[in-house]
């Protein structure tokens, strides 16, 4: 988004020099993800929403990077509980550097973010992220919970990414309004902009792991059935397949076989589940352009609004 482009190499910089420690596997493992790549979806938002309003504060910046710390404090974790090997096309820190640094890097991260919201002595932003990150590692333990049931349905699904993905873009839209001095509608209205973009793109995710591209993904297609994940696409699945057909969902799904993963590729299809998923990510990207299309017209609403639209069209 080149709007945004001298503000994220802003976020950047602070994050380089926030990443300072005396223990070189610390830098090692926490540079190795972060300049991995990635959307930096969340600062992005935070700054686009705080260009919307018309008030761009100067903590801005270091906001943005506390955001990505703590996604990234999540991606480290959650790789070494899911036990995955492959992110954004190369190997995963876990499989790099192994599970025990992963974690303890990752304790890092989280604790370097409060470290630099300590530093904003801003009671309001403290509130609201200490509240997501616990919401985050709530989401984390019910999908864990979650893994290997067959019967999970869409209102179990719908919990766990509210918790585990889209609290946190919620958090970075909350954030540019308060920071402003807003009043409690706008930020509101922020955070439904943010949460309801969340959803859509954890959604997206899940359909992507059954029709994307492995190359285009940078993950392994079908990594959601390996490790028991029950998503949206495979609940719209066991809504409309066959007996037989749901038996050889629920295999996979409990006993982690995928031997007959192009089979269970084709009931998805054949079902319509993706498209169905697709149609619920459809509602909720347009949740977030309805709250966009409330704030302030300029070129960063119109982003906003791009953006939304935009992950419609996602393939990776």
């Amino acid at each position: 988004m080149e709007i945004i482009q001298p503000d994220m190499l802003q976020v950047d910089r602070i994050i380089a020099e926030r990443l300072t420690t005396e223990v070189p596997l610390v830098r090692e493992v926490a540079q190795y993800i972060i300049q991995a790549g990635g959307k930096r979806l969340r600062p992005a938002l935070l700054l686009l929403v705080s260009g919307a309003l018309g008030h761009p504060h100067p903590d801005r910046h270091t906001l943005a990077a506390v955001v990505e710390f703590i996604h990234t404090a999540t991606l480290l974790h959650d790789d070494v509980v899911d036990e995955s090997t492959l992110r954004r096309g190369r190997e995963t820190a876990n499989e790099h550097f192994g599970n025990a640094a992963s974690v303890l890097v990752g304790d890092f991260l989280y604790s370097r973010a409060f470290q630099m919201m300590v530093d904003l002595n801003n009671m309001r932003v403290m509130q609201v992220l200490s509240d997501a990150t616990n919401v985050i590692a709530e989401g984390e333990v019910l999908q864990l919970m979650n893994m290997r049931d067959a019967s999970l349905d869409e209102a179990a699904y719908m919990r766990v990414i509210r918790s585990k993905t889209a609290k946190l873009f919620e958090a970075s839209a909350r954030l540019a309004p308060i920071l402003a001095g807003e009043d409690t509608a706008t930020e509101e209205l922020c955070a439904t902009y943010g949460q309801a973009l969340g959803t859509a793109f954890q959604v997206i995710d899940d359909v992507l792991d059954y029709e994307g591209n492995a190359e285009e993904l940078g993950k392994n297609l079908g990594d959601d059935l390996r490790e028991g994940k029950v998503t949206l696409p495979v609940i719209c699945a066991l809504r409309g397949a066959s007996e037989s057909q749901k038996e050889v969902i629920r295999n996979a799904i409990e006993q982690g076989d995928l031997a007959h993963l192009d089979e269970i590729l084709s009931i998805i299809r054949q079902t319509g589940a993706l498209d169905t998923a697709r149609t619920y990510a459809m509602a909720e990207a347009q949740r977030a352009m309805d709250a966009a299309q409330r704030l302030p017209v300029n070129e960063f609403s119109a982003a906003l609004l791009q953006l939304a639209a935009g992950l419609l069209e996602r393939r990776s």
